[in-house]
C-alpha cells in the first residue's frame, strides 16, 4: 500500500513538473513570437529599410557607414578596404561605389555573399586561425587603408554570454587592423558597451593617434552598439 501511495505521489509530482515546464516553454515561445512580430512590423516600417530598398542597397546598414564616412571624411578614391562581417554586402557595395575603379574591396563573412562586382570575397569563420590567415594572403601586406567591421555574434539575449562574444570579435578586428594597415590607415569597428569595452578602447588608443566613438542615426536608439573610429595608425 505504501509503495503504491509513493508511486502515485511521484507520478503526480512528475506530471506537475512536466506541466510547469511545458507552461514555461509555451510562455517563452509566445514572447518570442510577439517579439518577432514587433520586429517585423518595425523593420518594414523603418525609413532606412525603405530607403535601402528604393535605392538598391542590400541592407539598411549602408546608411550607418555612409553617415560616418561623409561626416568623418574616411575613404577616398583608390583606397584599399577590408570589410569584415560583410554579408549581406551593403558596406562592400557602398565602398566599391565610393572607391571607383582604382580602389579595391576585400570582404569576408562566415555566411555566403551573393557576388558583388569588384569585390573579392573570403568565406569562413573569422574566429578560426585558418580563415584569419587566408584573409592575410588576399590583402596586400601593409597597404590597406581601412579595416571595417560590422561583425556581431548571434545574440542569445544573455548579456554574460553575448558581451564576451562581441568583444572577442571586436578584438580580432582590431588585431587584423594592426596586421594589415599601412601607416596612417584607419579602422571602423562595431562594439557593444559593457565588460571589456574600456580595455578595447585603451588598446585602440595605443595603436592609433585619433580614436572616438560614433553612433550614426541609422543605429537604433535602443541598441547598445556604437562604432569605434580609429585614425592615423602608428606603424612601429
Amino acid at each position: 500500500m505504501q509503495l503504491r501511495k509513493a508511486a502515485v505521489i511521484r507520478a503526480a509530482y512528475e506530471h506537475s513538473v512536466r506541466f510547469e515546464t511545458e507552461k514555461m516553454l509555451r510562455a517563452n515561445m509566445a514572447r518570442r513570437s510577439q517579439s518577432s512580430g514587433r520586429w517585423l512590423q518595425e523593420h518594414f516600417s523603418d525609413p532606412f529599410v525603405q530607403r535601402a530598398q528604393a535605392q538598391g542597397w542590400r541592407s539598411r546598414a549602408v546608411f550607418k557607414l555612409e553617415e560616418i564616412d561623409l561626416r568623418e571624411k574616411m575613404v577616398k578614391s583608390g583606397a584599399i578596404c577590408l570589410d569584415l562581417g560583410a554579408a549581406p554586402g551593403a558596406w562592400s557595395q557602398y565602398l566599391h561605389r565610393r572607391l571607383g575603379k582604382t580602389g579595391r574591396v576585400v570582404a569576408s563573412d562566415i555566411l555566403p555573399l551573393t557576388p558583388l562586382p569588384g569585390v573579392e570575397f573570403v568565406q569562413g569563420d573569422f574566429r578560426e586561425r585558418e580563415v584569419f590567415e587566408r584573409i592575410l594572403t588576399v590583402v596586400p601586406e601593409r597597404q590597406v587603408d581601412w579595416v571595417l567591421s560590422d561583425m556581431a555574434p548571434s545574440m542569445s539575449g544573455i548579456d554574460a554570454v553575448d558581451q564576451p562574444r562581441s568583444m572577442y570579435l571586436a578584438e580580432l578586428a582590431l588585431d587584423m587592423a594592426a596586421r594589415v594597415l599601412k601607416q596612417g590607415g584607419g579602422a571602423l569597428i562595431k562594439v557593444f558597451q559593457g565588460a571589456g569595452f574600456e580595455a578595447l578602447l585603451g588598446e585602440a588608443r595605443s595603436r592609433f593617434a585619433k580614436v572616438k566613438l560614433v553612433k550614426p542615426a541609422a543605429s537604433r536608439a535602443r541598441s547598445p552598439e556604437v562604432y569605434l573610429l580609429a585614425k592615423d595608425f602608428r606603424l612601429v
